[in-house]
């Protein structure tokens, strides 16, 4: 159900924090898609910047949902350099939060390319040392999707993202073991990268005695991958 004319200058106009504030209801009554129809995106961006850390938060959590519907409309509102300095927060939450927004923002190609051109890479792979494991998964998720293209691979590759991401392969949390797997499965999709793994082939042979089926299937096509005879 969209909104009329003058709701939509409501919300766009002084009554910030009641929308702000009620993020996570707003996917409740109305659905993530139904956000995305109405056209609220913009706004959700714009508020990103100018809100304090709390319902920054609700922000983010709203826009995760949205944007795994359809990031299109939000990815020309400079939602990639917005989430970029989120990912510098000092709050635990906000980094978290921010990278897991941008593994939505990056599933289609024009964020893959613009988390690229924005130079958000470098951020990512600092991140997966942060002292907080799910900003450490979170981070290697968004980079996965980053390194699909050549430019994110070589953009990775370049500032040494292979070794904290075969750190992260140990890691207590499935996820970010999942999300380091698969994203050194991008990264020995170049040359230079399945090079330097084929000595690591031992670390992904344990995952596949990993708890987790998810994980033990990354694992068995990151080896494919990394083995791979041109």
């Amino acid at each position: 159900m969209g909104l009329c004319p003058q709701d939509h200058s409501e919300a766009n106009g002084g009554d910030t924090r009641k929308m702000a504030g009620t993020g996570p209801a707003l996917v409740w009554s109305r659905g993530a898609q139904g956000i995305v129809n109405s056209g609220l995106i913009p706004s959700l961006v714009w508020k990103l910047q100018r809100e304090e850390e709390e319902i920054q938060g609700l922000l983010l959590d709203t826009l995760a949902a949205c944007l795994m519907e359809d990031a299109t409309e939000a990815l020309s509102t400079r939602v990639v350099p917005f989430l970029k300095q989120k990912l510098l927060s000092t709050d635990d939450d906000i980094r978290s939060k921010a990278a897991r927004t941008l593994i939505a923002v990056s599933i289609p190609l024009e964020g893959k390319n613009q988390v690229w051109q924005h130079d958000v890479i470098p951020i990512l792979v600092h991140l997966l040392k942060d002292k907080v494991e799910e900003v450490q998964a979170n981070a290697a998720g968004a980079l996965m999707y980053a390194a699909v293209t050549t430019q994110g691979k070589y953009a990775a590759l370049d500032i040494e993202a292979i070794h904290p991401l075969l750190n992260l392969l140990c890691s207590s949390l499935t996820k970010a073991r999942l999300n380091a797997t698969k994203a050194l499965t991008m990264l020995a999709e170049a040359p230079e990268g399945r090079k330097f793994l084929q000595s690591q082939v031992p670390i992904f042979r344990t995952l596949e005695e990993d708890p987790s089926e998810a994980v033990r299937r990354a694992a068995q096509i990151a080896i494919k991958v990394i083995e791979w005879k041109p």
